[in-house]
């Protein structure tokens, strides 16, 4: 039996838990919003980004391209959560 597609709530949530316990130690989760700057905001850097990346395409079943890992489609939660469903 195969597990269902995640929705997109859910591989939001968990880019969020990854990116506070990665990145954003101690910070509130309402500090981190849909539309934050991560990489361009400096909060994500290229060690986190191939973590995430490595996480993601773990955990999803995915593969993520290398022009895929930068501020063009991985600057925010929401081009993040993008990225992951279009490849579900």
């Amino acid at each position: 039996m195969t597990a269902p597609t995640p929705t997109a709530d859910h591989v939001r949530a968990h880019v969020r838990a990854f990116i506070l316990h990665s990145c954003l130690l101690g910070a509130a989760p309402e500090e981190l919003l849909d539309d934050t700057p991560l990489v361009s905001g400096g909060i994500v850097d290229s060690l986190a980004t191939v973590q995430l990346v490595a996480e993601l395409e773990e955990r999803y079943g995915i593969a993520i391209e290398p022009h895929e890992a930068g501020v063009a489609f991985m600057d925010t939660v929401r081009d993040i959560v993008a990225l992951v469903m279009g490849k579900l």
